[in-house]
């Protein structure tokens, strides 16, 4: 059996190959002065996370407030680098709003994710949460941000921390997102970690949505949420997107069964309604598509710029967010793709979609690698 070192060096260099390899194609490390769109925010208050904070900010018409969207990076790439293949801060010029971007510190995690499994980090009045937290007030204090209309959005690590963000301070947002990632307070160490990314361990539906009850003071404001998953996604299970619905669903008291399924070539979107019609969960199981952000970057909608974990697959995960946040219109549709859903008995239950023998995730050799070397040490099963 290999020995610890020798699997801790396969994984370091897995690590550095990673991140080379996103620099070389522009996601990569990018210093300050790099930060195109965006503009440093200074002195936020409280920083336990210790976390630098990026926005952009168009112009306001005078005496209007606009929205604010905080976007949440995945690992190995800053701000700058998710800002420019997400296309955020272009739609929030084209649309009046402002995007906050928290950006993890290499002094903090080594391969720049969010630490979403750090007890420390993960609740309400500490970690990189507070820091967060610490962010939206400071923006909303100083920029002309109606605070009625706060959004939360964040790709693998930053679905994570997006779920972290709308579990522990619910008040604060009237929507989110999360792409690619994972539900909240189901992993408080690495190994966990690594366990729920593969889909093992995690809590029934009730358990999932204790978590969520449990991470911040009872309130009457639940966020609305969008999860977006890949069938073909490697990294992270598409269980945690499962389990993201299922955890979100039980807090909003919505049945298990979907009122709507859509279904295309390219992707399933299911979407539970409350008492009231409104969509309060909703899901996007893209066919084929590997981990990351998925990206329409053509045509009359195009936006963004494809590159590592930002994955063209003729739909902008930007523009339908930002039109479920409801601060900018519906995307052009494609009517020709489009059928009704057959009410399966896997699709009534909210089951995944059955992955394609063909993939967009270009490959997972860093991935496989990494599983091998946790195997040898006796880390992963």
């Amino acid at each position: 059996m290999a020995g610890l070192s020798d699997t801790l060096a396969r994984l370091a260099q897995a690590q550095r190959a990673a991140t080379m390899g996103a620099a070389s194609m522009g996601y990569g490390d990018q210093t300050a002065a790099d930060s195109g769109r965006l503009q440093a925010l200074e002195d936020f208050g409280a920083n336990p996370g210790a976390l630098r904070a990026l926005s952009f900010v168009p112009e306001a018409a005078a005496g209007t407030r606009m929205p604010l969207v905080v976007v949440l990076h995945g690992c190995t790439q800053t701000a700058a680098g998710y800002d420019r293949g997400s296309g955020w801060s272009e739609l929030a010029e084209e649309q009046g709003f402002a995007v906050l971007y928290p950006e993890q510190q290499r002094s903090n995690n080594g391969n720049l994710c969010f630490n979403w499994f750090a007890a420390e980090d993960i609740r309400r009045g500490g970690g990189e949460a507070q820091s967060i937290r610490s962010m939206i007030a400071t923006m909303v204090r100083d920029c002309p941000i109606d605070p009625d209309r706060i959004y939360v959005t964040g790709l693998s690590a930053g679905g994570a921390m997006a779920s972290v963000m709308l579990a522990t301070y619910p008040e604060l947002f009237a929507a989110g997102a999360i792409i690619a990632g994972l539900p909240y307070g189901t992993a408080t160490s690495m190994s966990q970690a690594l366990d729920r990314m593969r889909g093992r361990g995690l809590p029934d539906s009730a358990a999932l949505a204790a978590l969520v009850d449990g991470a911040s003071p009872a309130t009457m404001c639940i966020p609305r949420i969008s999860v977006w998953h890949g069938d073909g996604d490697g990294t992270v299970a598409a269980a945690n997107a499962d389990a993201a619905v299922a955890q979100w669903r039980g807090v909003h008291g919505v049945a298990q069964a979907p009122d709507e399924v859509e279904q295309t070539a390219d992707h399933i979107h299911r979407r539970w309604r409350d008492a009231q019609g409104q969509v309060v969960v909703e899901e996007y199981r893209i066919r084929g598509l590997g981990h990351g952000t998925p990206l329409a970057t053509t045509g009359a909608d195009g936006l963004g710029e494809a590159g590592p974990h930002m994955l063209e697959a003729g739909i902008s995960a930007t523009r339908h967010n930002a039109a479920f946040f409801g601060i900018a219109g519906q995307p052009a549709a494609h009517p020709t793709n489009a059928r009704p859903a057959p009410a399966t008995a896997s699709a009534r239950a909210g089951g995944p979609v059955r992955p394609p023998t063909a993939s967009r995730s270009g490959g997972s050799q860093i991935g496989d690698m990494i599983d091998g070397a946790l195997r040898a040490a006796g880390l992963l099963r």
